[in-house]
């Protein structure tokens, strides 16, 4: 709960210090309004783990005031969540047209599609709450239909910006809103949430159009097959490509579920172009020419069963990557995926591709849709934000976005660089940080969500690291005594033909510390078990230097 009745409190349940699982929140009085809910992929030490996706514990300690999730756009950083919270806390969600086409086929496929409610908003919608009234404004971003978000407060005006860039040339000629949002800043805002994504990146983004011109120069040049790689969402990407395979006289197929759906989806709501029979299957590619086929796939981060990572194997069925091929990456690496990326160039290359790849300005294959310093400080100056804080960004860009404000005139005591669950407190005008909410990251495991903490972890990290040893011993019900075994069972920790001395040894130690466990203690199976498992840790740590998990099971006879 607020610490007064009538403070007006903002806070962030995930997207502060990261790049992912967005959502934060605005607070006053009965209202709770959420923005976006998004998801993040784990790194190689959570080990099985699917998605992390917010800790909403406290969304759900005070549902009957959460009364809206509101989405900016339709990117997995910002909607991937939203099956999961919404399993846990069923609330009316807000979005464009196009964002709620994504939207329902998460919802679809998790069969929650009939249980939410779902209301379509644009940049011309007002929503009025009990406490809070809400207005929108158009953003260009990498994926149609992105909405900046007002929040008109009893303490003044929120201002959310959603993720942008101020491109003049857009590729889908949806241009950014700047003449309404400088109507927002003309009396000043009294906080800005805005993404800081670039923030390390000097001058302007370049615009959209450029890769279309790129796009087309290497189709034209290729001599067999084009295969463009990009992300599902980057709908005036897709169409940049499709307007390249029709001047070249190319049909295009589509390869990777979610570039199906992503595109079935634009091409429903009136968002994507194609002209009629352009569009195959993919057990048709090998019917004609390869001059005649452009393929369009998921894969430019390398992912490992995306639909690029398996053609660059030869695993993908039906269709190859062959000699003469040309293959374009439209897409620049997220940081962290450069490996795996670097290890499918490499692959395309030995099969004979001609490879273009590398960061959009070098490729000219690729534009963020992120702003760059001069996109974030023109949203500074139009916004005219009496208090700021940096979102959507690891620490140094949030700190980098704090120096661009501090130079279009935004005081530097009055920016906040805050952790998720950090509650920023404004009442009468005056802002300021001393409290906060229980925050984290939940862990989503196959269809379990949330029932993988840090034990689970932890063993899962031992066992990866220094394998199992399992042993069995059969006990006497009766006699309290080894019946038979102990049978010693190695599961990553050390090949049994090659260590059967050191096996032997581990039986024997097994056998004389239950021969040596107190009698008393004899009836109480789980401290036998202890004693095992730590004797022979002791002597296999001493032997080995490795520490494996062990497990000894008892069968009482």
């Amino acid at each position: 709960m607020n610490t007064k009745e009538n403070t007006l409190s903002v806070f962030a349940l995930g997207g502060l210090h990261e790049i992912g699982k967005n959502m934060y929140a605005i607070e006053y009085k009965d209202d709770i309004l959420l923005i976006d809910c998004g998801n993040k992929f784990p790194d190689e030490s959570l080990l099985g783990i699917d998605l992390i996706i917010p800790d909403v514990t406290y969304l759900i300690e005070n549902k009957e005031r959460v009364k809206a999730l509101i989405v900016t756009h339709g990117h997995e950083d910002h909607i991937g969540g939203i099956p999961f919270f919404l399993k846990k806390l069923n609330v009316p969600v807000y979005a464009t047209r196009f964002t709620l086409g994504l939207i329902e086929l998460k919802l679809k496929e998790h069969r929650i599609l009939r249980e939410t409610e779902l209301i379509e908003i644009d940049s011309n919608s007002n929503l009025t709450f009990k406490e809070i009234m809400v207005n929108f404004f158009k953003v260009t971003h990498s994926i149609p239909d992105c909405l900046g978000i007002v929040f008109h407060t009893p303490e003044g005006k929120v201002v959310h910006t959603g993720d942008f860039k101020f491109d003049l040339t857009p590729a889908n000629d949806e241009h950014s809103d700047i003449h309404k949002m400088a109507e927002i800043g003309r009396d000043g805002v009294l906080l800005l949430l805005s993404e800081s994504t670039n923030a390390e990146r000097p001058g302007a983004t370049p615009s959209e159009k450029m890769v279309g011109e790129h796009v087309e120069e290497a189709f034209i040049k290729a001599k067999r097959r084009v295969i463009l790689s990009t992300f599902a969402s980057n709908i005036n990407r897709v169409q940049q490509v499709v307007v390249a395979a029709q001047k070249t006289n190319r049909k295009l197929a589509l390869l990777g579920r979610s570039m199906v759906n992503v595109v079935q989806v634009a091409m429903e709501r009136g968002y994507l172009d194609v002209p009629e029979d352009m569009l195959i299957d993919q057990d048709q590619i090998n019917d004609f020419d390869p001059e005649r086929i452009a393929i369009l796939c998921t894969g430019s981060q390398g992912e490992v069963m995306a639909a690029l990572s398996r053609l660059s194997t030869g695993n993908f069925r039906g269709v190859e990557i062959l000699k003469g091929d040309t293959v374009i990456f439209a897409a620049g690496p997220i940081p962290g995926n450069e490996k795996n990326v670097s290890r499918i160039v490499d692959n395309l290359f030995s099969l004979g591709a001609n490879v273009i790849y590398g960061s959009g300005s070098t490729s000219g294959m690729h534009v963020s849709g992120h702003g760059y310093q001069e996109d974030l400080k023109l949203m500074l100056t139009l916004m005219r934000p009496k208090y700021f804080i940096p979102i959507h960004g690891e620490y140094r860009m949030l700190h980098q976005h704090r120096s661009l404000a501090e130079s279009v005139g935004v005081e530097h005591e009055n920016t906040f660089i805050i952790n998720n669950g950090e509650v920023v407190d404004i009442e009468d005008g005056s802002a300021r940080q001393t409290r906060k909410i229980p925050t984290g990251n939940t862990y989503i495991d196959g269809i379990s969500i949330g029932d993988v903490g840090e034990i689970v972890l932890r063993d899962r990290k031992q066992l990866s690291e220094d394998g199992m040893l399992i042993t069995i011993l059969t006990m006497s019900k009766t006699e309290r005594k080894l019946v038979s075994g102990p049978d010693t069972i190695s599961r990553g920790f050390v090949y049994v033909r090659d260590s059967e001395e050191l096996l032997r040894d581990v039986n024997r130690i097994i056998t004389r510390t239950v021969s040596d466990s107190k009698s008393g203690n004899k009836n109480q199976w789980s401290i036998i078990k202890q004693e095992v498992k730590k004797s022979v840790g002791q002597y296999l740590f001493k032997q080995t230097k490795k520490k494996p998990m062990i497990l000894p099971i008892i069968i009482e006879v």
